[in-house]
């Protein structure tokens, strides 16, 4: 099963989940539902390098996927799924940059 770490409240996200609903290869953890969810990706974002390059610019790290063989990517691609397009213009960065 492919985890998938993320917030309803981030576009990215939810373009992700919409992907995935009834899905049962995939499961959704939704960091802002549990403090103990927000600690496990935490725990996984301050430790694992491919979260390096999001932590560096200021960026969350989510959608966050965790594969069946534990390697960790930000790549929806890599799980299977679509990526959300760029000009659907949400806008959850604090510049208002993107997501």
């Amino acid at each position: 099963m492919i985890k998938i770490y993320g917030m309803e409240t981030c576009p990215d996200c939810t373009y992700v989940e919409e992907q995935v609903k009834d899905n049962n290869q995939y499961e959704v953890i939704d960091i802002g539902q549990h403090v103990r969810d927000l600690k496990a990706f935490l725990r996984l974002r301050d430790h694992h390098p491919a979260l390096n390059e999001a932590k560096s610019v200021g960026a969350v790290g989510i959608p966050c996927f965790v594969l069946e063989d534990g390697t960790v990517t930000l790549n929806p691609e890599d799980a299977g799924l679509r990526s959300r397009p760029i000009n659907e213009g949400a806008t959850c960065n604090i510049d208002g940059s993107g997501c």
